[in-house]
Order: structure tokens, then C-alpha cells, then sequence
């Protein structure tokens, strides 16, 4: 049984934080608890949750016990975990923290649609202004980010070995961030410098004519998304300080696909009352990696990408649209622990085709992360001598999957835990899943999907 843990991933204690309209909740990593009595629990729950609710079909007079957790190093302690003794590790759990945030802020605002997106680019941008501000400012933006929680003297040639990570070309991630600056503005050289170095970013200048830094920008993200994502129509503002912009996209691809023959109109359940048919690709005999958290009343599994890269389902026992209780436990430590605690299975799968997209302001949600001060009276003094503000924040998201896939059959280094029945595993209701790099644990993309159909 997942629990809270305050001892576990002592490297981010715990502290307070402020998630929509929702009270203060205490930051807890959550972990297995594999103290005696909680693990016995935890196993119980685990063999009788699969046994009664997975909805598999039980085989006749079979007593094979299903697979309990993993032991190994039965007793939580005040130490940090090795994968987070790597800066870019560590680096990455924080930005991905920030980015947990960001997500809950904009299911609070739309709790009857989807939503997706990519926080990295967000905090990407987030983070290369940081560069350009004065002690405050820039103590305001790193706590955001959780950069006050770790000892790394040299973040931003951190964040710049994150970067190369993550969009390596095997990796099917494009994602760019950039800082837009209003016009005429003289900007000086000791920022421009560090931000191309550790960002690889150049600001960017209006020129003050509206159709003109439209299709500027227009084709600056055709440039870095190789014509993934569509041109906008909407004119940048004419009141722009400082605008970020953010954008990402990507395609996944499977590490064993998905045959298309099996792909059918299947039903979709948006709720107790209604029903939907979308096309769902299957597996009748997946592998896949899996656990229940009793807690949450969920039915968690993992997807590998090729890549490097993996996708984690969250799926409600029951039908239903509120994923609170879900989100609120989503964190870099708690995402971390379910890698390494579910187990290896076979499992009639059902995944429904996606094709998401988000384009919009992501402003007021940035407000939220206590970064309020950023649009009234910041210093950005190491950018301009002229007093400058945030005024607007903008994403665009793409993301799809299909049944494209690198092979036709798992790898023979996997082998799933021996059951006495197969497990069903169908993504037939509302669900959160999160796109999660293996290497270094970095949140890439979070969405929550009550209904396939996009956007």
C-alpha cells in the first residue's frame, strides 16, 4: 500500500504549499512502507485487491500466490536515495515538482476537460529568467521551482545537461522555451551571454508591429517543432513586458506495438451516465508493469517508450471525473517510488488512440505557484535598466499515441511474475498518465483525460 512517508527522500523535506483553491497540504514524499505489520497489509491488499477487483478470469483450483513488493531494505530511512545523489536527477525532481503544481492548478480550472501539458518548457523558461534577476526576484522564481530545496551551486549548467538529455533525438521530445521582451528594449550582454550558454535561448525583441512578430514567432516554432504543431492566429499582445512562451510536442512510440487488426470502437465511460465508443487499441497479452494503491482506490500501470521513456496510467476504481485525490499525491518522490515498486506482469490491456493538444495562457496559474510578485514589481535589473514585468505566459502542447511501436514482441530480459489468472487493464474511464524520462526521472508531459476524443 502506497503511504505517506515523512522520512523517505530526506534530500526535499517536507514544507507547505498552496495547491488551487484547496488547503495547505504538508509536502510528504510517499513511499512503501515495508515496516512489519504494513507490510503484511500492504501484501494483503495487494493479493486481495487483484483477486476480487482486477477483473481477470480466475483459473480453476489455482493457488499461486500473486507477487508481494520487493522486500529489499525493509526499513525506511533518513538517507538519500542514490538516483537522487546525481545533480541532473536531482535537478529533474525538482523542475518536476514545479511542474506537479503547475498541473493542479489547471485541473482546479478545468474540471470537466482534459488538460496537457508540458511544465518542463514551463519551468525551462521560468528558470532561464531567474538568470536575469536580483536576489529576491530570483530567490521568488527558484523556490517555485524547488531549487531552495537542493545544494547545487551551479543550476544552470545543470539544467543545460537535463536539457540535452531529454530532447536527445531518440527520445521523440521536442520542446523549445523562449523569453519575449517588449520593443526597443536594450538588453544587456552579461544576460544574453549565460542564457544562450546554459538555454541555448536568445530573448527576443517586438518590433512592435503585430502581423510582423506573429509570423516571426509563428516561425520560430515551426523551426523548433519541424512543423509538429500548427500556426496561431492569435496577436501577441500589445502590452507585452515580458512574455514567456513555452512549447512541446510529441509522439510516442511503444516499445512493443500495438496491432492495428486489434484496434476496435470500444465503449468509453465519461461518467455513471454516459458511454462513448472511441477506437482502443488492445493486447491480450501485455506486459506490463503494475500495482493498486488501496489509498487512492487507483489501479496504477507503466508503459515503456523506446527511448528511455516511459508513460504511468492512473486508473479509478470507479468511473468517475473528480481525480483529486490522484493529483494531489503526484510528486517527483511518490512517481519515483512507483517505478521501483510495481511489478513486472502479463495483462489483457485496452488503451484508447490519443491526440491531445493545449494552446493557451498558463498565466494565472503561474500567479498561483506564489510567483505573483514576478507580474507587480520584480527586479530584473541584470536584463534592462528599465524596470520590466511578466505580463503574460503562453503554452502550446501537442501530444498523441497510436499502435506504432519499435518491435513486435517484449525483450527477452523481460519476464512478468507468474499469476494464477491475467489481469485486465482497460483505460475505459477517466484517467491521469504521466510521460516520465527513465534517465533522470523528468517529468516531460502530464495530462488528465475524460474523454479521448481531444482535444
Amino acid at each position: 500500500m502506497l503511504t505517506p512517508s515523512p522520512v523517505w527522500g530526506s534530500w526535499l523535506p517536507s514544507r507547505p504549499r498552496q495547491i488551487s483553491s484547496l488547503q495547505h497540504r504538508p509536502f510528504w514524499p510517499r513511499t512503501m512502507d515495508f515496516s512489519s505489520g504494513a507490510m503484511m497489509k500492504s501484501l494483503l491488499v495487494f493479493l486481495w485487491a487483484i483477486a476480487f477487483v482486477g477483473y481477470g478470469n480466475y483459473a480453476a483450483g489455482a493457488e499461486e500466490p500473486l507477487p508481494g513488493p520487493d522486500t529489499t531494505g525493509a526499513t525506511a530511512v533518513e538517507e538519500e536515495d542514490p538516483f537522487f545523489k546525481v545533480p541532473v536527477n536531482k535537478l529533474a525532481a525538482a523542475v518536476s515538482n514545479f511542474g506537479y503544481d503547475l498541473y493542479r492548478q489547471k485541473s482546479s480550472e478545468s474540471p470537466t476537460t482534459n488538460v496537457l501539458l508540458s511544465p518542463l518548457s514551463v519551468a525551462t523558461a521560468l528558470s532561464a529568467l531567474s538568470l536575469g534577476a536580483d536576489p529576491k526576484t530570483q530567490s521568488t522564481i527558484h523556490r517555485a521551482l524547488y531549487y531552495d530545496l537542493i545544494t547545487n551551486q551551479d543550476i544552470h549548467s545543470t539544467y543545460k545537461e537535463l536539457l540535452a538529455t531529454v530532447t536527445a533525438a531518440q527520445k521523440n521530445l521536442k520542446s523549445a522555451s523562449r523569453i519575449v521582451l517588449e520593443k526597443k528594449l536594450r538588453i544587456k550582454a552579461a544576460f544574453i551571454t549565460p542564457l544562450d550558454k546554459s538555454y541555448g535561448m536568445r530573448p527576443r525583441i517586438l518590433t512592435g508591429n503585430s502581423r510582423t512578430d506573429l509570423q516571426e514567432m509563428n516561425n520560430w516554432i515551426q523551426g523548433q517543432m519541424k512543423g509538429k504543431i500548427l500556426q496561431s492566429s492569435r496577436a501577441l499582445p500589445s502590452d507585452v513586458s515580458i512574455l514567456l512562451f513555452s512549447v512541446a510536442h510529441f509522439k510516442g512510440q511503444w516499445l512493443t506495438k500495438f496491432d492495428s487488426k486489434k484496434t476496435s470502437l470500444q465503449d468509453f465511460h465519461l461518467d455513471e451516465d454516459r458511454t462513448i465508443r472511441v477506437p482502443m487499441m488492445s493486447d491480450p497479452r501485455a506486459i506490463l508493469r503494475y500495482g493498486l494503491d488501496s489509498d487512492l482506490n487507483c489501479k496504477i500501470a507503466q508503459l515503456p517508450l523506446s527511448g528511455s521513456m516511459s508513460i504511468i496510467f492512473f486508473l479509478p476504481m470507479k468511473v468517475t471525473q473528480n481525480l483529486t485525490q490522484i493529483e494531489e499525491s503526484l510528486t517527483s518522490e511518490f512517481v519515483h517510488d512507483i517505478d521501483r515498486e510495481l511489478k513486472t506482469i502479463q495483462a489483457v490491456l485496452a488503451v484508447p488512440k490519443i491526440q491531445l493538444s493545449f494552446d493557451g495562457e498558463v498565466t494565472e496559474m503561474v500567479k498561483q505557484l506564489k510567483l505573483q510578485s514576478l507580474f507587480d514589481s520584480p527586479d530584473f535589473s541584470k536584463i534592462t535598466g528599465k524596470a520590466i514585468k511578466i505580463t503574460q505566459v503562453e503554452h502550446r502542447a501537442a501530444f498523441e499515441w497510436n499502435e506504432d511501436g519499435a518491435g513486435t514482441t517484449p525483450g527477452p530480459s523481460v519476464q512478468p511474475s507468474r499469476l494464477a489468472f491475467l489481469l485486465d487493464y482497460h483505460l475505459d474511464k477517466p484517467f491521469i498518465f504521466v510521460l516520465r524520462d527513465t534517465d533522470t526521472g523528468a517529468l516531460l508531459f502530464v495530462g488528465k483525460v475524460l474523454d479521448p476524443r481531444g482535444p
